[in-house]
């Protein structure tokens, strides 16, 4: 793994470590940890009612969809989607503390730290052409996991609410699914790149500086969910997700792009790196906006970004073995 890979490692950790001393100073409040006066949720909100929705506009209104090569995205989106499903149904068949805990598992074993991490590796390792392929793939990233999952969350509050009938739990469903922090953005960015219009410069300026707080507020935010929330009373959950994020999921991508698409050299070593990042700080908003499983999705991003260290290197020297890029 390159120097400048491992500084940006160290350089997230750090950003980490910053947010759970000012959550351990309560320099931003002291109310309890969970409430809705805790600085970490507050901070969750912001992320997710105002950055996250500026990013994903902006990207949705400039993607480029008649360029996508669409039989690599399959490639990568075709086994991560899959093992999300697999793991958000066997969550559902144990006995979970909230309706939305299978969701949340499912997110934090699939959703990778693609833009802190990914973006860096890209660049380091396969240069301005792998690059390249890492950002196209990176554009749909957000839209699609997170978009699949708010929908089978949303059902499944829907169909807890006591004495609802199908017709109203589909109603409710596409309701809270639509109107959505997550999902109204990227339908509204894709109308808009539909009608043809470009972005006026003040509005995109003003998009991309919103967007550009995402990353450092969801480092710092995971900080103070660990100071707030504290470690996992169950570390085997935790270990788990880490499990099938580093480890599964890259070899899942790996099977699929290479034996069942014919990737080889780059593309294929670009998706299965993509699928081999750590856990991305996507996953901890969203257990915040569901207030489930915060502590666990905390550690295990915490967990996966430091064996990243190791797990890294194993998968590319694999990758060289097997396609040389």
């Amino acid at each position: 793994m390159s120097f400048a890979v491992v500084a940006k490692l160290l350089a997230i950790l750090l950003a980490v470590a910053i947010g759970w001393a000012v959550g351990r100073m309560k320099l931003l409040g002291h109310a309890e940890a969970g409430s809705d006066g805790d600085p970490s949720r507050v901070l969750a909100s912001a992320a997710f009612y105002i950055f996250v929705p500026a990013l994903l506009f902006r990207t949705t209104a400039r993607i480029d969809l008649h360029g996508l090569p669409w039989v690599l995205l399959a490639a990568f989106f075709l086994p991560v989607n899959g093992l999300m499903l697999v793991t958000y149904l066997l969550q559902r068949r144990r006995p979970q503390p909230s309706v939305a805990a299978p969701s949340v598992k499912a997110i934090t074993a699939c959703f990778g730290n693609t833009l802190q991490v990914g973006i860096p590796l890209a660049a380091g390792v396969f240069g301005e052409a792998g690059l390249a392929i890492h950002v196209t793939v990176v554009s749909l990233h957000a839209l699609t996991i997170l978009t699949l999952l708010t929908l089978i969350v949303e059902m499944d509050l829907a169909r807890e609410r006591p004495g609802t009938s199908l017709s109203a739990t589909l109603f409710q469903t596409v309701r809270n699914t639509v109107i959505h922090p997550v999902v109204l953005p990227v339908l509204a960015g894709l109308s808009w790149n539909f009608s043809g219009l470009g972005l006026p410069a003040v509005a995109d300026e003003t998009l991309q500086t919103l967007g550009t707080a995402v990353v450092p507020l969801c480092l710092t935010l995971i900080g103070m969910s660990l100071a707030s929330y504290g470690l996992p009373r169950e570390w085997r959950g935790m270990v788990g997700l880490v499990v099938l994020k580093l480890l599964v999921l890259p070899l899942l991508v790996l099977v699929v792009s290479h034996w069942g698409f014919g990737l080889t050299g780059m593309p294929l070593a670009v998706v299965v790196m993509m699928g081999a990042l750590p856990i991305g700080s996507n996953a901890l908003i969203f257990a915040q906006r569901y207030r489930c499983l915060e502590a666990e999705t905390t550690a295990a991003t915490v967990v996966s970004t430091v064996l990243y260290v190791l797990t890294a290197p194993i998968w590319l020297a694999l990758l060289a073995r097997l396609s040389p890029w």
